[in-house]
């Protein structure tokens, strides 16, 4: 009897201890109804606190308490969808009470999203979806499996008469297939331009584009032998140029240039975002490039360059611009305020959904 007292005894002290050192429930972020934005962290060892993110000019510090909660708040942001990261210590971490996550190889942030008075055009409304499909697809370029992602356009009945354009859209450099639709939320804008029938019905196709320790090279080789015959062969698509397009952002910028106009028979869209050009690839095909103007401009419907003029590419990008028009090929450049950001990517996508396929 006494040692089952004793037992219990130092299982509800070890219960109680094991609760007085658990983390107090907190709730980061929380967007205000003025779009303010309130932060918090816990510590009771961090010394500092500090918050990064892009819809800031500098970092802002954390007040710590003492129960060891730590607390700031940004003042009214323009509504958008925007990365941030904690740095405690000097340690750069993600908000660890935020599950939504920044999709990217190289660095963890968390996201925020500020919601507008009116809706914006990447987000969820009450209007019928479409759906993101994880598919599989084997690479003979690479020797390997490898995954895509796929949205198809509310109504799709993929064994219907009905056959669809299709739209290849890549990734930054150490992004993945998923930032396309986590962070960019590019089903999203093309359910909601769809229902507003400021955008066709089309399929979008999301690959991963790192082949790391591959040369870059074997990604083009990787979407027209292997990406565009699996689609072809899964779905009931359009098979003609001027219903298949190509966009990406900084390294997939780069590479959308690569694959569309070094294959302008097979894309008569190529949207480039923000380009980063700086690669072997590049400048093997566009050093000494002599197009023949009159064949590439008659097979590309649109040839659209983005970029930001606060964007570190942005130098390099007029410079690409400059060269292309030198070489007479019809560019429709697509010129805005702002940088090398998510922000901007939903921007140039929520053009480019309008301007292709019609």
């Amino acid at each position: 009897m006494k040692l089952s007292i004793s037992i219990t005894a130092t299982l509800l002290l070890t219960c109680c201890i094991m609760f007085a050192q658990r983390p107090p429930a907190i709730s980061s972020p929380d967007v205000n109804p003025d779009h303010s934005i309130t932060f918090r962290y816990y510590s009771k060892t961090a010394q500092r606190v500090t918050l990064k993110g892009e819809f800031l000019q500098s970092p802002l510090s954390f007040i710590g308490d003492t129960s060891g909660i730590w607390t700031v708040t940004v003042p009214p942001v323009k509504p958008d969808i925007y990365p941030y990261s904690f740095l405690v210590d000097s340690v750069e971490i993600a908000d660890p009470n935020n599950t939504y996550i920044f999709a990217n190889e190289r660095f963890k942030r968390s996201i925020v999203d500020i919601p507008g008075d009116a809706p914006l055009v990447h987000s969820l409304q009450n209007v019928f979806h479409g759906k993101i499909s994880y598919r599989y697809y084997n690479s003979t370029t690479l020797g390997i499996t490898r995954q895509l992602l796929v949205y198809t356009p509310p109504g799709f009945n993929p064994n219907g008469k009905i056959k669809y354009p299709v739209l290849y859209l890549i990734h930054g450099g150490s992004d993945t297939e998923e930032t396309w639709t986590k962070v960019g939320h590019a089903n999203l804008i093309a359910d909601n331009l769809i229902a507003q029938k400021k955008a066709v019905p089309m399929i979008i196709v999301m690959p991963y584009g790192n082949v790391r320790p591959k040369p870059m090279a074997d990604f083009t080789k990787d979407v027209i032998n292997d990406i565009i015959p699996f689609i072809e062969s899964n779905y009931p698509v359009l098979m003609d140029n001027k219903n298949r397009a190509v966009a990406g952002f900084s390294v997939g910028g780069g590479q959308t240039l690569n694959i569309g106009l070094t294959n302008t028979d097979k894309f008569g869209y190529i949207c480039s975002y923000a380009p980063y050009t700086a690669t072997e690839e590049f400048q093997k095909n566009f050093t000494n490039w002599s197009p023949d103007a009159d064949k590439v401009n008659k097979q590309v419907k649109l040839f659209t360059i983005s970029v930001g003029t606060d964007d570190f590419l942005y130098e390099s990008v007029k410079k690409n611009i400059a060269m292309f028009e030198e070489r007479k090929i019809n560019l429709k450049p697509h010129i805005v305020s702002g940088g090398h950001t998510w922000m901007n990517c939903k921007l140039f996508l929520a053009t480019t959904l309008q301007e292709i396929f019609h």
